[in-house]
């Protein structure tokens, strides 16, 4: 007996831009700790680039 290829369809009423917003919702939410967690280190680094610039300006007076 061979087995019979599974076909599925579904039908989204929904425009386009809707739909992407929807799905970019339900990843940030199944994700929001990492997601957190990257916002936190970016900042940080940004924080420590600018506190470094800094003291090289000071020193250059």
């Amino acid at each position: 007996m061979s087995k019979k290829k599974l076909n599925y369809r579904f039908h989204n009423p929904n425009p386009d831009s809707q739909t992407a917003n929807y799905i970019l919702k339900v990843f940030l939410e199944s994700n929001r700790p990492k997601v957190e967690n990257a916002v936190q280190q970016a900042a940080q680094e940004v924080q420590a680039g600018e506190e470094t610039e800094h003291e090289t300006i000071t020193r250059a007076m």
